[in-house]
């Protein structure tokens, strides 16, 4: 039998993603372009939307990133600041906002494997010569303006992320009606 990525993998314990209305784990990367961001020095209107995606090796992340650049401005009038957050290097992480793009769009890059387990992610290893080492899989988080989660979603694969119609339509919902952060239980 030949052994896969998976069966080389550090066997690391999985964490648990953050609970909505927890508090969000501390998060600081260093962005495209210069400068470093961190989640604790975010002051959005409504939320802060944090998009963990795979990497220059990955179309459906391209899609999906171009899908929020694209929504800018309806994503500015519900009060939502996003960023774009993977592990690939400095080097991809400005081939991606060339590549693809993204020159609006704040990108961090070089997320460290701890943070990934502390948000929670699942964590993949390359599997071609194209991926990074180790990156995580998608994750769309929603942090409210005092840190805490208020929605998550994450995935195992590249497909099964959530729609962006459908979230900017949820989010113009829940900020009109004062809806509550759900699943902390």
């Amino acid at each position: 039998m030949t052994a896969t990525p998976a069966d080389s993998a550090p066997s690391i314990t999985l964490a648990a993603p953050p609970r909505p209305r927890s508090m969000a784990p501390e998060l600081t990367v260093d962005l495209v372009g210069g400068g470093r961001w961190s989640l604790s020095e975010q002051q959005p209107a409504a939320f802060t939307m944090i998009v963990f995606y795979r990497g220059l090796h990955c179309p459906v992340c391209r899609n999906q990133l171009a899908a929020i650049r694209d929504s800018a401005d309806e994503l500015a009038r519900l009060g939502v600041e996003p960023i774009g957050i993977s592990a690939e290097n400095q080097e991809r992480a400005e081939r991606i906002r060339d590549d693809w793009n993204l020159s609006e769009l704040p990108l961090g890059y070089n997320l460290p494997l701890e943070t990934m387990r502390e948000w929670g992610l699942f964590v993949s290893t390359a599997a071609g010569d194209n991926e990074p080492e180790v990156f995580p899989e998608p994750a769309t988080f929603l942090v409210d303006g005092e840190h805490r989660i208020y929605y998550a979603s994450l995935t195992s694969m590249p497909f099964g992320r959530p729609q962006l119609a459908e979230l900017l339509g949820g989010i113009d919902f829940v900020t009109s009606n004062d809806y509550p952060a759900r699943g902390d239980s």
